[in-house]
């Protein structure tokens, strides 16, 4: 009996796993939806030890955020995975649901590597995310994408709040982000693949490639990923018929001018993912090619970083560890890049010609590809940044345990740190807000501050018992300076996590301030020597006793210390 039970397992088993994705079904014409893709892999997992479907938390649409561990022996256990010295590759799919060619790939890449068709190396092991966006997926339609060719339906680019989580990352708004992150710590990976469509210019290559920009991942391993690893990325995927091309800022057409590698800052996923010295790829299939070659170039280039990251599985790991340490070893890091325009590599570009032709919507002259003209052509592509806003990196940061949200984003990032024992007096830097701009806009939910300059003090500073003293000495260490300097492009800051900094909480009524400051004035000749060399130079400022009365309110004691202070210190 008992070998009858075996066997009967082994032909259900083989069975499950021969299924066919509904993207194979309907041969290259739909995507598979939410429920379908999690009972698939909930099949795989019954039927092979090699995959694993893990709960990583809930997302905004009230559904888990689901992880697909896959390995050659049987074995999910990241940490053991990472004392193997195994090669992590994480996959991300359907952030943006309308473009699902990763959803369809991912679903027949496991189905694969169970049936034995496509190997597994067995020092590289795969956590692969179904679908993240799972809001979007649920809102299926078959017109938001009116760009794109196919599929015949797909999910909605915005979550169950409406979010564009690829731009979630950092500031971590939804459900899904704070579930990423647990799945992201919890992988540590090498190398994150997200997988997107592109929707811009037109042009002949199915595929194009977004890379993390180089030099943020610093020297050893920049270099390595950009004259080693990814030509050996291009090269895999010129053999299986595909002509990679950088995905790049389309802000003109005019090739003379040439390219620009895209800058991904820490709220997308490849940015993020650079904040760990992770290698983040985003890869960009063509909108207007048909969905089957966008779903197979998608398989296609997954299988082709598995195959390069196991033969270079060294080098990677070699190259990994010493970014690693060169950023323990920093002093001071950059909180913006700007690419080098006098450095390039040039790469042969493969277009459409333009055209001019007359509208037959509007009637008039409008610019139109013309696909029966096809070009190749050298171009310059411009992939060498520079730092800028570089900080100096202190020995702490103190977070008061007030703000709570600014604390569970670094606890979900696995942030160490410890409480304050007593009450305590501290010489710490702190920062005055001089100057910010507030967008007129909303952006994801925000009207972010940008153009922020501050002063830096030195100043003794009470803290409390329970408030976050944070040590530098961290795996976590250019995540916490990005997120915690004010002038970091997508700081905390930024974001208004602190915006209640901004307000002034005490003020004055003017005839009683009149006398107050007439005594304070009095007893403090220095400040009134400085008032009145200040209306000495500023003769609008000497007229407007408004401006006079604030400015001595602003130089005694009455002034609340926290207003436009940072709530961040720095223990030097």
């Amino acid at each position: 009996m008992k070998k009858l039970t075996v066997v009967l397992a082994l032909l259900l088993g083989g069975r499950l796993m021969a299924q066919p994705t509904p993207f194979e079904k309907s041969k290259g014409t739909e995507t598979a939806t939410y429920f379908e893709a999690i009972a698939f892999y909930r099949q795989l997992d019954k039927a092979s030890p090699q995959v694993l479907l893990k709960d990583m938390g809930t997302t905004d649409a009230g559904y888990p955020l689901h992880l697909v561990l896959v390995s050659a022996n049987g074995q999910h256990d990241p940490a053991q995975w990472r004392a193997a010295n195994k090669v992590i590759v994480m996959v991300n799919n359907g952030i943006h649901p309308g473009e699902p060619d990763g959803i369809d790939a991912s679903m027949m890449l496991v189905r694969d590597i169970v049936r034995g068709k496509t190997r597994l190396p067995d020092n590289l092991c795969l956590g692969i995310i179904p679908v993240y966006n799972i809001g979007g997926s649920l809102n299926r339609g078959a017109h938001s994408r009116a760009n794109q060719n196919g599929p015949r339906e797909y999910g909605f680019r915005g979550n169950a709040q409406n979010l564009d989580l690829n731009r979630d990352f950092t500031k971590a708004d939804s459900y899904n982000a704070r579930s990423f992150a647990r799945a992201f710590h919890f992988l540590q990976p090498d190398i994150l693949i997200d997988n997107h469509v592109s929707d811009g210019a037109d042009f002949q290559h199915v595929f194009t490639l977004l890379t993390t920009q180089y030099d943020k991942l610093g020297q050893p391993l920049g270099e390595w990923l950009r004259k080693t690893f990814e030509p050996a990325l291009y090269q895999g995927m010129d053999q299986k018929g595909w002509k990679l091309f950088p995905y790049v800022n389309f802000d003109s057409y005019d090739l003379s001018r040439g390219m620009t590698q895209f800058y991904d800052p820490p709220r997308y996923s490849s940015g993020y993912a650079a904040l760990f010295q992770t290698i983040g790829f985003v890869p960009e299939t063509h909108m207007l090619k048909p969905y089957p070659q966008r779903v197979q170039s998608t398989y296609d280039f997954m299988v082709t970083v598995m195959d390069r990251a196991s033969s270079m599985s060294a080098a990677l790991k070699a190259n990994r560890n010493a970014a690693q340490q060169e950023m323990q070893q920093a002093r001071e890091w950059p909180l913006a890049w700007t690419p080098n325009r006098n450095r390039y590599d040039t790469l042969t570009f493969l277009g459409y010609q333009r055209d001019t032709v007359i509208s037959e919507v509007t009637g008039l002259p409008i610019m139109q590809y013309n696909r029966q003209k096809p070009f190749s052509g050298p171009v310059r592509f411009f992939s060498y940044f520079q730092g800028t806003k570089a900080v100096s990196i202190p020995r702490y940061y103190v977070v008061q345990q007030g703000w709570h949200a600014v604390i569970d984003r670094l606890q979900e990032n696995k942030v160490k740190m410890q409480r304050l024992q007593k009450d305590t007096t501290v010489e710490v830097t702190t920062y005055r807000i001089e100057e910010y701009k507030t967008s007129p806009r909303a952006y994801e939910k925000h009207y972010r501050q940008s153009d922020v300059k501050v002063q830096a003090r030195r100043q003794q500073v009470r803290l409390l018992a329970g408030d976050y003293l944070i040590p530098l000495d961290q795996p976590a260490k250019r995540y916490l300076v990005e997120m915690l300097e004010p002038t970091g492009d997508d700081s905390f800051f930024a974001w208004n996590y602190f915006d209640a900094v901004l307000q002034q909480k005490e003020g004055y009524s003017d005839y009683r301030w009149e006398q107050v400051a007439a005594q304070w004035l009095h007893s403090h000749p220095e400040l009134r020597q400085q008032l009145e060399e200040k209306k000495k130079t500023d003769t609008a400022f000497a007229r407007n006793s408004s401006a006079i009365l604030n400015w001595v309110y602003r130089n005694s004691p009455y002034y609340e210390p926290t207003h436009m202070r940072h709530p961040v210190f720095r223990i030097e």
